[in-house]
């Protein structure tokens, strides 16, 4: 006999049901472990995450870009000679193939009033497509690397191609002799960027890279559980990350800042939202319970360049922090990454309409290690989901 919602023969106490039963687990996986991962983990009580078995934020202060790919994809932090290699190596595979660049000008018009980030979406699909790139399933180890290796060094050449045309401005090749940070910068803006803005940009991409089982990371392993190629996988992790919940906030974040616009204005405009129940944008997350490791680091990035954007931000962030905890007594809300991201970015030259995609550039790594880690397993992901809906079989009507 047909069951609802509702009835015992649906819950996971039921022998029956057998092995697959459905089990409920909070909403939106909140906490939930779906599988195991040697790439690192985030401990929202410490506010500390890790990549692989090193500190993050040490790795950002310490270490450049190529180093923590090379960790990623590689499971070790390179030598100098290794390091050398890396770069070398990766540096050559930014250049797009011909089909990729020369279709990428009615890409950008398409997104014109989207962005780069969609852009990307079509962009990375088609070069999967022109690379031949084959599903996982029917690959081996060392091919899924090259394939991983060769996107993620593309994401930046297709992201700042995008952005430039879309600005009726030509792109600009990669060069082979700048770091993956100063490339990226080289590419945005046509002109060799300074060694202060490279290293402020290049810790951002570090402490962005990998952040635990957040939307687009759980998307692309979904999706390469799958067995699907690695192109597949990383456009439905850029399709998670364009939310405005996930990796869309750091311009937000800013939008605050210029919402806000001068000192006296800080106490009123902050009291009026959070009274009305409007979120913040920069403050609060789903796994810190403390400050964002990484919203300390960028505030000391930030007020290395110092400046009236950076003083005007320290003092916003400490009256949010201070009206939040008057207002909401017990909620744990702290300041997040994309706050002074957005600052960061801002004293960096980056154009606003870039700051998620350069998010991505940096994402696309953490995407790429995990899944690669995930096409080991070959358990697809196929969780349960609860029917709530009228009880069946319904007749079905006839048509009058």
């Amino acid at each position: 006999m047909p069951t609802t919602a509702a009835d015992p023969a649906n819950s996971a106490a039921d022998p029956a049901n057998g092995a697959n039963a459905p089990i409920d687990v909070p909403r939106g996986l909140a906490g939930v472990v779906v599988t195991e991962t040697a790439l690192g983990d985030v401990r929202g009580r410490e506010g500390f995450y890790h990549y692989r078995q090193y500190s993050a934020i040490e790795l950002a202060e310490h270490r450049g870009f190529e180093d923590v790919w090379h960790l990623m994809c590689h499971g070790s932090l390179p030598d100098a000679e290794q390091r050398a290699a890396f770069a070398a190596e990766t540096a050559a595979l930014r250049h797009l193939p011909a089909d990729v660049r020369d279709a990428l000008p009615a890409i950008a018009r398409s997104c014109a009033l989207t962005g780069p980030l969609a852009g990307l979406r079509t962009a990375l699909s088609l070069l999967g497509a022109a690379s031949g790139g084959r599903p996982l399933y029917d690959i081996d180890a060392d091919r899924r690397r090259a394939d991983a290796l060769a996107a993620c060094a593309a994401v930046p050449t297709l992201l700042t191609a995008l952005h430039r045309l879309g600005q009726g401005l030509a792109p600009v090749e990669p060069r082979d002799d700048l770091s993956y940070a100063a490339n990226y910068l080289y590419m945005m803006t046509g002109t060799e960027p300074e060694p202060e803005r490279v290293r402020a940009i290049e810790q951002y991409l570090v402490s962005t890279v990998d952040h635990g089982f957040n939307a687009s990371t759980f998307t692309a392993r979904v999706i390469a559980s799958t067995g699907a190629d690695l192109a597949a996988c990383l456009v439905g992790a850029v399709g998670a990350l364009s939310g405005p919940l996930h990796g869309g906030a750091p311009s937000r974040a800013l939008d605050t800042l210029d919402a806000i616009g001068t000192p006296d204005r800080v106490d009123p405009w902050i009291r009026e939202r959070v009274l009305a129940g409007e979120r913040i944008m920069g403050f609060g997350h789903p796994v810190y319970r403390t400050e964002d490791p990484r919203s300390r680091m960028l505030r000391g990035v930030a007020e290395r360049f110092g400046g009236p954007l950076v003083e005007f931000a320290v003092h916003v962030e400490r009256r949010v922090l201070e009206i939040l905890a008057e207002l909401k007594p017990g909620r744990e809300l702290h300041t997040n990454v994309e706050f002074y991201a957005g600052v960061v970015m801002e004293l960096c030259g980056v154009p606003r309409s870039m700051f998620t995609p350069t998010f991505a550039a940096a994402r696309v790594v953490g995407w790429s290690a995990n899944i690669l880690e995930q096409a080991e397993d070959s358990k697809i992901i196929r969780p349960a989901a609860r029917y709530a809906g009228p009880p069946p079989p319904q007749p079905v009507p006839a048509v009058r």
